[in-house]
């Protein structure tokens, strides 16, 4: 009998992104502080807070395969999360405006019933267009992206903010790269159709 399929995540992004390997799974609040360590780079914050959320889950389901997920936008080596607020998702884009920004995705899947654990990163290279202020106020009004690390979601009106988007995996964009993902199921016994 397969494993139990478990997504440490309240992200609804990476629920639609799962969903697409078309395996059946759980999602579960992993109730993991997602406050950087002092001097914690960008990229690992990410590792650290996937593999953090898929244990903790783990912990209560450990029978379970179980995948934890984060992503942090990286700019000059600056860590931007969430922005919750209309105010903060401004700023961070204003920032961004005419910039590089790598947003590091990792993702952790771990067994504790037969000691699995695996973890990849997937660094997205994201090229902002200079952005105008009015464009910014637009965007945030008719997006109102305040869950998305660095306020600009790809998959939708925000691709218009964009002048350029680099990776192996263009999932990792949106908050969960499928491909390693993917690859780190099937090495966890998982089928994939």
């Amino acid at each position: 009998m397969p494993r139990r399929l478990i997504l440490a995540s309240t992200s609804r992004y990476r629920r639609e992104l799962l969903a697409r390997l078309r395996v059946p799974f759980d999602a579960v609040a992993p109730e993991v502080d997602e406050a950087p360590l002092p001097s914690e780079a960008p990229r690992a914050l990410a590792e650290r807070l996937a593999l953090a959320k898929a244990r903790v889950v783990a912990a209560r389901y450990p029978d379970a395969i179980v995948i934890g997920s984060d992503q942090v936008a990286d700019l000059d080596g600056a860590a931007l999360g969430k922005p919750g607020t209309h105010a903060r998702a401004a700023a961070q884009l204003a920032r961004m405006s005419g910039r590089r920004v790598v947003f590091q995705t990792a993702v952790a899947v771990v067994c504790q019933a037969t000691g699995y654990l695996g973890q990849e990163l997937t660094a997205v290279e994201v090229k902002f267009r200079l952005l105008a202020l009015d464009e910014i106020e637009r965007y945030l009004r008719a997006e109102q992206p305040y869950d998305c690390a660095g306020s600009a979601k790809s998959e939708g009106v925000g691709i218009a903010l964009l002048d350029a988007i680099h990776s192996d995996d263009p999932t990792a964009l949106i908050g969960l790269p499928l491909i390693r993902t993917a690859r780190l199921l099937r090495a966890a016994g998982v089928l994939i159709p």
